[in-house]
């Protein structure tokens, strides 16, 4: 989220194929291990994570938009026409509250037509998203905060990756209500099709701190619901200054193609 201003079968079947069917069905583990680096992509499928697009009910990956090819998560938009601001996520299963993620990504291909300007070689990784269950159909983005991933455009002008954005959301920098929607971090610019690795590490409503290949690019504290950028949503669940300890974690998709390749988690809730 990303604007610029610098979420039965019932028949009779054989024994064996309802054992089967138990078996498949079974809710899968939580990650609650703590302190123990966990990938939560498994590089074969997105059997742990929710879709949600704009336009779209929860679940529909319309246009086959996330998948699974050679080992990583794909964007793709081959089978949409018109972008027609179908912004989507990709959550994963379970929200968490005090954690180390590692995400690792790059930017490919052109900007899918119809797409905004703004959403060219840009992205990112949304965190204290509320779940995507509440999420209505005609919601555009996730009441979240964001670790926004960007590309140089190739003109020489420094484009930092690592920004935060806030979608519904508030932040406090430097001990000061955050007045905008996205704040530059202070890392270097990197290119198009240049594997990025970026960490995120949430601790609960408190510190929060970007880091772009190894260097510390932006902290802030105290996200909580507030703020603009986000329509479509359920009242109910629009709690103007409700601290955001928690909530689910989810890739972005706003128009250009991009790929993730590792998406990790070190558990810290305790």
């Amino acid at each position: 989220m990303t604007r610029f201003f610098i979420p039965l079968l019932k028949r009779s079947l054989p024994l064996a194929a309802l054992s089967l069917l138990l078996i498949t069905c079974k809710p899968s583990t939580p990650v609650t291990e703590e302190g123990a680096w966990i990938s939560l992509f498994n590089g074969k499928d997105l059997n742990d994570w929710i879709v949600k697009i704009h336009h779209h009910d929860v679940g529909v990956n319309f246009g086959n938009t996330f998948r699974v090819e050679d080992g990583m998560i794909k964007v793709r938009y081959d089978q949409y026409g018109d972008f027609q601001d179908q912004f989507a996520h990709l959550y994963f299963k379970q929200p968490f509250s005090h954690f180390h993620l590692v995400v690792e990504y790059r930017f490919t291909g052109e900007l899918q037509r119809g797409a905004p300007d703004y959403t060219m070689l840009n992205s990112g990784v949304m965190y204290h998203a509320l779940d995507p269950q509440t999420m209505l159909k005609e919601q555009d983005w996730p009441i979240s905060v964001e670790m926004q991933f960007l590309a140089g455009l190739g003109d020489g002008q420094p484009r930092p990756t690592g920004n935060m954005c806030s979608p519904g959301t508030d932040i406090v920098y430097n001990g000061t209500l955050y007045d905008g929607h996205c704040l530059n971090s202070t890392s270097k610019t990197y290119d198009r099709d240049a594997w990025v690795r970026a960490e995120l590490i949430v601790l609960g409503d408190s510190l929060i701190t970007h880091i772009i290949e190894g260097d510390t690019v932006l902290q802030y504290t105290h996200p909580t619901i507030g703020g603009g950028v986000v329509h479509g949503y359920d009242s109910a669940v629009w709690k103007p200054g409700t601290a955001l300890k928690e909530g689910f974690i989810a890739l972005q998709s706003e128009g250009q193609p991009i790929d993730f390749r590792k998406v990790a988690l070190r558990n810290l809730a305790k």
